[in-house]
């Protein structure tokens, strides 16, 4: 008798798995990432920063600002347009523009904490710091070799190089404190966001 219902669970298990591969079952969804293929890229915590995170970097920005009154600075070009907007990008571009931004924009602040603005800049630094870290993991593979960014992208791209080769450092300073909260409210968003970014 026991052999007989463990023969008969076996073939109602193996009729079930056939009728269920036939009808074509439904698949469990896989959880909405922020961009697609982009393993660990966590980023919609980075929609909107807390009122502390936005005061502390308010009191950055301002002091930035006053310090630039004291500097004598031009810029030849801009590396932040005010015509760029990351929704001219494909989804899979923004993080990489992003990415540029952040990394000029941490080279610069850093150097000015180093020399004055340490106490300041700490929390606003750190907080870039962290966002960096996670649009690392959003960045796509790295693409073949002599493959290149093209459109709108490899001109962003070689626009912020072009700055950080040829601007003076007061120029870079005034171009990103005058960026900063594009880069928090606007760019970062639009990145969190991912494909719902239009």
């Amino acid at each position: 008798m026991k052999l007989d219902l463990t023969v008969g669970c076996t073939l109602v298990l193996l009729l079930l798995t056939a009728v269920l591969s036939g009808a074509g079952a439904v698949p469990v969804p896989e959880p909405l990432r922020t961009l697609p293929g982009a393993r660990g890229c966590h980023m919609a915590q980075f929609k909107s920063l807390s009122p502390q995170e936005m005061k502390a970097f308010k009191r950055a920005k301002d002091a930035l600002e006053e310090a630039l009154l004291l500097k004598s600075w031009s810029c030849s070009a801009r590396p932040f347009p005010r015509t760029r907007d990351l929704r001219q990008l494909q989804v899979w571009e923004r993080p990489v523009a992003l990415e540029a931004e952040l990394d000029l924009t941490l080279e610069v602040l850093a150097t000015v904490a180093n020399s004055t603005l340490g106490d300041i800049l700490d929390q606003p630094l750190h907080m870039l710091r962290h966002i960096h870290s996670h649009l690392q993991a959003c960045l796509p593979a790295q693409p073949r070799a002599g493959a290149r960014p093209r459109g709108h992208l490899r001109h962003w791209l070689h626009r912020l190089q072009e700055a950080r080769d040829k601007e003076s450092r007061g120029c870079l300073e005034a171009s990103v404190t005058f960026n900063l909260f594009r880069l928090l409210t606007r760019d970062l968003k639009c990145v969190a966001d991912g494909d719902l970014c239009v």
